[in-house]
């Protein structure tokens, strides 16, 4: 059982109400606030010690389970439990003069009302904290034994409504682990960035109150404490918060104005409201993980009025690709499923559904731009001011012109992300040519790819829709259209690959050819292909059209749970 939190040196009273009136209002001084677990069920509680007339000890014991905790001034706080449904006109009887500060115990009574007095506001805001950690050490199973990572309580948070318990409790074992912290901290690329970004603003940073969101190992939090922030919350839903505790306490000259709290966005309570927001929420994809939902809420909840994020705005960046090594690397991972006798026994019924199986795997990898075929566009996502409702389905419509004339196997697609500080705008990119970062880049393969022409116009639409797994299912849809073709002198046609495409819509009954090959792909479910790119010979007819050369790094070859 987790050590007790003390107070001493508070005052406290009761709050009555009118139809009470011959209870006593008495303020009660010199009383020790006590945090701790009930000696017999391990329940959570506050118990409020203090010595009588006869230098007897009383103990006043207030249940956190079912206690809330309410602000009424620097140093006050008005403790209330004994939760029940309210009737009529009951809620101005109990709450009385705190009834406008208590707006959100509407429908509900409560037995008492304790008002809490500290000494100090440093006090206060480690009160706060207290409470509010202790509360959430909601009693499962057996007494006394905290939730474990992910399991649901009965009262559900946003979080849990929409993620499953059991990908909720895999994602926070995962970021519990140091190992996997490590490999996201020597990606430096990506800490490097951060560190820069909020170095070069400082004027954001200093004298500011800062929400750290998903802190991990902290190290945003202290990046922020070295720009001069005047306090940090670093709030951390992980195992990994107890090992960001000892990080910033090994650092105390910038431990001392940060606070780690244990729980999730959607669920913990701050005694402040933030200038900044800084986190690090981007998946493969950018959205992989549903961690931006995160983000969003918290900037609903903590950030003032025009408080800043870090990061500010993020953008997926999509364009074709042409990669014949590729596809038939994945065309053959199902050659095994074509043996007629394995053992006896005919494999063959089930090619097809491997086939569609290793397609249905967006590919993650390092690759080489001079494989796109156009130009790349973007989609944009302003965290900011976007609603969290917006990242459950993505619909990006598609349009590109091809640089040359190829095969196209799919959509090639990565991310970058603004830091709008005051003084400097950074991106951290994770394009093709650019450093290699832990996130690499992403493919969705066509199983049937398209033929195009030089100049030609593709089109599509990508489309995500967001499930309980923390991650997206991928529909993608590319079409390219021929309104004509010219048949040789012998009547045969020179693209006869194409007389085989689906015909339909004006353009087929004018004698156009429509190509469309649609895909669906888990994003949660990658092919990790994490290798060197390879180099890319193109034809005579691209060198004109070829994109800037790829820089090669060295990847990181850890394996990454999504990929955050």
């Amino acid at each position: 059982m987790a050590s007790p939190d003390l107070f001493p040196n508070v005052s406290f009273s009761h709050v009555s109400a009118p139809a009470a009136a011959g209870a006593s209002t008495e303020v009660t001084g010199g009383a020790t606030a006590v945090f701790g677990g009930d000696a017999s069920t391990g329940a959570p509680r506050l118990s409020l010690v203090w010595s009588g007339e006869t230098q007897a000890k009383h103990t006043l014991e207030i249940d956190l389970s079912d206690a809330q905790i309410f602000k009424l001034g620097p140093t006050e706080w008005l403790c209330v439990s004994g939760e029940s449904e309210a009737k009529d006109g009951v809620e101005e009887h109990i709450l009385n003069g705190f009834m406008l500060t208590l707006n959100s115990l509407r429908q509900k009574s409560y037995s008492r009302a304790i008002k809490v007095v500290l000494r100090t506001e440093a006090e206060s805001k480690a009160f706060y904290l207290a409470f509010q950690q202790w509360k959430h050490r909601v009693i499962s199973g057996k007494a006394g034994e905290p939730l474990e990572n992910g399991l649901i309580i009965g009262s559900k948070s946003k979080f849990d409504t929409k993620i499953e318990a059991s990908s909720a409790k895999m994602y926070f074992h995962y970021y519990g682990q140091l190992l996997h912290q490590q490999n996201m901290l020597q990606d430096f690329v990506r800490t490097g960035t951060y560190y820069a970004a909020v170095m070069e603003n400082r004027s954001d940073f200093e004298g500011r109150v800062v929400v750290d969101v998903g802190a991990g190992s902290g190290i945003l939090s202290l990046f922020a404490a070295q720009a001069g922030a005047r306090h940090v919350y670093a709030v951390e839903a992980s195992e990994m918060a107890e090992h960001a505790q000892r990080l910033i306490s090994g650092n105390p000259s910038l431990g001392q104005r940060i606070t780690v709290i244990k729980g999730k966005v959607e669920e913990v309570e701050l005694p402040e409201k933030a200038d900044i927001l800084i986190s690090e929420p981007m998946g493969t994809l950018l959205v992989n993980e549903r961690m931006l939902e995160s983000y969003v809420i918290a900037r609903d909840r903590f950030l003032v009025p025009g408080g800043k994020m870090f990061p500010t705005t993020g953008r997926i960046h999509m364009a074709p690709f042409s990669d014949e090594y590729l596809y038939v690397e994945m065309a053959n991972k199902a050659l095994f499923w074509q043996q007629h006798n394995f053992f006896g026994v005919d494999l063959t019924p089930l090619h097809g559904s491997a086939f569609q199986g290793y397609f249905s795997q967006p590919v993650v990898d390092a690759f080489d731009p001079r494989l796109l075929v156009s130009p790349p566009t973007f989609h944009t996502l302003d965290f900011t001011t976007m609603k969290e409702e917006e990242l459950y389905e993505i619909d990006i419509p598609l349009n590109f012109v091809a640089s040359v004339g190829t095969r196209v196997h799919g959509l090639a697609c990565w991310f970058d992300v603004l830091f709008n500080g005051s003084t400097v705008q950074r991106w951290l990119t994770t394009a093709p040519g650019s450093p290699t970062t832990h996130w690499y880049q992403l493919r969705c393969i066509l199983s049937q790819p398209l033929y195009v022409m030089a100049g030609q116009e593709i089109t599509g639409r990508l489309h995500l829709v967001a499930h309980s797994a923390q991650s997206y299912t991928i529909y993608l849809t590319m079409s390219v259209f021929f309104p004509s073709i010219a048949l040789e002198a012998d009547g045969s046609c020179s693209f006869g690959y194409f007389l085989e495409a689906k015909m339909w819509g004006e353009g087929a009954e004018q004698g156009g050819i429509l190509q469309t090959s649609t895909a669906k792909l888990e994003l949660k479910e990658p092919y990790y292909r994490l290798s060197q790119p390879q180099p890319y010979v193109m034809q005579q007819d691209q060198q004109q059209q070829q994109l800037p050369s790829l820089q090669p790094q060295s990847p990181l070859w850890d394996y990454h749970y999504g990929q955050d």
